[in-house]
């Protein structure tokens, strides 16, 4: 059974700019610092945050889903500003999906606005459909309103000086 969620969120800030939040391993660490209820812990193991990186998410114990997955960096295009991960061990895997992929892509919309599409993509076994109902967007849209603060919040400090 395949399956697809997306989200889109405006941000006002330039594409290049939401790129360079999204597109290296800076969310990583922001949804680390400022996501605690969701994340206990996102940790590099494998690479320097281009194609082939490896992060080890552990979520914060009482949330639905899985405790920790790995996740790899699958895709990295700097021209199109679009990231894609999947997991490649624990987690959803261990759910009977054959694939989990999140793709951000963000999309130029104006001198100073964007748009931040993220796309979950999924592959679970028949005899597993059952557990597609722990996939939501609900994390991900999360990860993106946080990361429009963020984006805010030095857009304004850059103002101020």
């Amino acid at each position: 059974m395949f399956g697809q969620l997306e989200h889109e969120l405006e941000l006002h800030v330039p594409a290049s700019e939401a790129w360079d939040l999204f597109g290296t391993l800076q969310i990583g660490k922001l949804v680390e610092k400022e996501m605690p209820e969701l994340f206990q812990k996102v940790e590099l193991t494998e690479g320097d945050g281009g194609v082939g990186t490896v992060l080890k998410l552990t979520f914060t114990p009482g949330i639905p889903g899985p405790a920790s997955y790995k996740e790899k960096f699958t895709k990295i295009d700097n021209e199109k500003r679009i990231k894609e991960t999947e997991v490649v061990e624990g987690g959803y895997l261990e759910l009977g999906f054959t694939l989990f992929r999140v793709r951000f892509e963000v999309i130029e919309k104006g001198e100073d606005s964007s748009i931040i599409k993220s796309t979950i993509e999924y592959e679970v076994k028949e005899e597993d459909k059952a557990n597609a109902s722990f996939v939501s967007i609900q994390p991900v849209a999360n990860i993106v309103e946080v990361a429009k603060n963020d984006l805010n919040r030095n857009k304004a400090a850059k103002v101020a000086n």
